[in-house]
């Protein structure tokens, strides 16, 4: 077995001694690459972002910023990776490094005070820079919305980055003054070839391992063998668990390069979207050709959270207030759970059995989420939570719904955190399926969505609110149809 290793700016450098739990950004630090910042240690705050180079859907390579909080370094065994410090391009002997462009805008438009956030904010600006789609589509006539710059530039690529002291508005000129990188630009180059192949890993340090097999059939006998092992894609929730509540694992499994599991089909009858695959993969490659989910990613945290987090990681947790199963559940998906003996599909509607618990057995994977088709024309993804951006559900409802010739023929509605597991609000989708889409039917059934599941009071939410929200998102969705067919 070859050595762990990484590349960090261009060098190449070994992983060993840090131990298998070690995050990417410990390690940087450790090596004097002081610009990655831990601020939350929990992938909310964004001053640890930095890029890496991952398989592209434009380009071979597309540079992908990341919480270094949260992954493993030896996640990244014989990939590649840019700091803040690695942006700069090398001047004459004798002289500074050039600044990178992102960073010349940061400087000359004052979107840094303190700087603690700045090498953060630098990283998540460079990988929206060089974002092929977005130097495709801009165009210095277009004008700037609050969202999209002239040049292109989402500000989502941004959300998950936060500054206590500069405000937004300088930082906001920044990115919507960058202009397209040149045919010169080392990192643009650097996209016409492929990123590093995934490479089989056996990293051991004391008394833990982190493991990562070439082909799912060895996962899978590794798992048999292994039933107390974590397993991990994007160490989006994993990554939290090791920073905020220092735990530890003998044996992490890595599946998030698994070929296996990045795979998405579109067939006639269905579409199955790999448990490994990213969700901006998964936004980037359907291209709004399932309008529920197209609705739920800019929902779902922070562009930086989904770089990293995946399908099979938010179901695989059980968590009551992801906020993938709603929109999966009104989807009528059902999940491929395979192990060293075979697969099954298990309807999504009986994956869950209590709090973080489902039917899914030791040794078994979550393959692939597959959607059958034809989709539901009447679509909504309803998020209620303290924050528009970047937050935990208070109670998230998708609704999918046919409606032909002014009746409902079919609905499927979706709920998070309203019980101890996403629910389908099955008295709701009865009492709606045959009656006219009026707004009277609407007014009847609302008590009815407010009565499902047994929401309970924490901090997020009271009982009593989570009810009203579930009744006043029947209502939104409604309008916003009555809305649409006026228009």
């Amino acid at each position: 077995m070859v050595a762990a290793r990484i590349t960090v700016n261009g060098e190449e450098a070994p992983i060993a001694p840090s131990a298998p739990h070690t995050t990417v950004l410990d390690f940087l630090r450790e090596r004097g690459l002081t610009g990655t910042k831990e601020g939350c240690a929990e992938g909310e705050c964004g001053a640890c972002s930095v890029l890496v180079a991952r398989p592209g859907v434009n380009k071979p390579t597309d540079w992908v910023a990341v919480n270094a909080c949260l992954v493993p370094v030896a996640a990244l065994d014989g990939q590649e990776i840019v700091t803040s410090e690695g942006l700069a391009t090398a001047g004459a002997p004798g002289t500074p490094p050039a600044l990178h462009p992102v960073q010349e805008e940061m400087a000359v438009r004052g979107g840094s005070q303190c700087g603690y956030c700045t090498p953060g904010f630098v990283c998540s600006m460079a990988a929206e820079y060089y974002r092929p789609d977005r130097c495709a589509h801009a165009d210095a006539d277009a004008g700037t919305d609050a969202e999209h710059g002239p040049n292109g530039f989402d500000l989502h690529a941004l959300s998950g980055n936060l500054c206590r002291c500069t405000g937004y508005r300088p930082i906001r000129d920044a990115a919507f003054a960058v202009g397209t990188p040149t045919d010169e630009d080392p990192l643009a180059q650097r996209r016409e070839q492929a990123p590093p192949a995934p490479v089989a890993t056996e990293y051991a340090q004391d008394d833990s391992v982190f493991l990562r097999k070439g082909t799912l059939a060895e996962t899978l006998r590794l798992l048999r063998e292994r039933p107390d092992a974590v397993v991990v894609a994007g160490s989006t929730d994993w990554g939290v668990e090791v920073n905020i509540r220092s735990r530890r694992a003998g044996c992490v499994v890595a599946v998030d390069r698994l070929p296996e599991l990045r795979e998405l089909r579109v067939a006639s009858d269905s579409i199955e979207i790999g448990a490994a695959l990213t969700l901006t993969e998964i936004e980037r490659r359907l291209d709004g050709e399932v309008p529920l989910l197209a609705e739920l990613f800019p929902q779902f945290a922070s562009r930086l959270i989904r770089n990293g987090a995946t399908l099979g990681g938010n179901l695989g947790t059980g968590s009551p207030i992801g906020d993938s199963p709603p929109a999966l559940l009104a989807l009528d998906a059902s999940v491929v759970l395979a192990d060293a003996d075979g697969e099954r599909e298990v309807p999504l509607s009986d994956y869950f059995t209590g709090y973080r618990q489902s039917v899914r057995r030791p040794g078994e994977l979550i393959r692939a989420v597959r959607v059958p088709l034809p989709l539901s024309p009447v679509v909504a993804f309803h998020k209620i939570a303290k924050r528009r951006f970047d937050d935990i559900s208070s109670v998230a409802v998708a609704f999918a719904l046919d409606v032909e010739g002014g009746i409902v023929r079919k609905a499927r509605i979706g709920l998070g955190g309203v019980a101890a597991t996403p629910i389908r609000a099955l008295a709701t989708e009865a009492a709606l399926e045959g009656r006219p889409w009026t707004a009277e039917t609407v007014e009847a059934v609302a008590p009815v969505l407010r009565d499902e599941g047994t929401p309970m009071s924490d901090h997020r939410a009271s009982a009593a609110y989570r009810s009203a929200m579930l009744g006043q998102s029947l209502l939104k969705l409604y309008a916003r149809t009555t809305e649409a067919v006026s228009s």
